[in-house]
């Protein structure tokens, strides 16, 4: 399979193989090590916790479900999120990882399983056209938009988590 899903089952796929996979590694990090600050930060020269790495993952999942929910509605949407240019995805990574400090790691990880099953019942209500079949945003079908959201930085994440564990388990 291209590294780039490319239709509905491919996107599926891509999320459904790493995610699982994702998931066994956040439950190997102890909840007492979940907050504790060692991995690379999405702003140079910052640091974040696993924790924050789930609150990351979450606030994308739940801004592509909002894409698509406003763009249902025929409404507008500021893309990436209103307040933040596309230049500026350090600081909304940031402004995720605020948002969510104050949950537990427990809490954060079901909202991150809800949130991907979200995604899933997005993706299955759509067909393959409405997902890959046109343009949704500038150049990008909305197959490709949720892939970078998605899949992609679960990916980026995992790799960081998997580090940690190496390094502080």
């Amino acid at each position: 399979m291209s590294s780039v899903p490319k239709d509905k089952h491919q996107l599926l796929d891509a999320i459904n193989t790493i995610f699982p996979k994702l998931m066994v590694d956040y439950r190997t990090v102890p909840v007492e090590l979940a907050r504790l600050c060692a991995i690379e930060g999405n702003v140079k020269g910052t640091v974040i916790s696993v924790s924050d790495t789930v609150a990351y993952l979450i606030g994308w999942g739940q801004l592509v479900l909002k894409w698509h929910r406003l763009t249902s509605q025929n409404q507008d949407v500021d893309f990436p999120e209103t307040g933040f240019k596309w230049n500026q995805l350090g600081l909304l990574a940031q402004h995720f990882q605020h948002h969510y400090r104050d949950w537990s790691y427990v809490a954060l990880l079901n909202e991150l399983d809800a949130t991907v099953n979200q995604l899933n019942e997005l993706i299955n209500s759509l067909s393959n056209d409405e997902l890959y079949g046109a343009d949704w945003y500038e150049t990008y079908t909305l197959g490709r938009m949720i892939q970078f959201n998605t899949s992609s930085p679960m990916k980026n994440m995992r790799t960081k988590v998997r580090r940690f564990i190496r390094e502080q388990c």
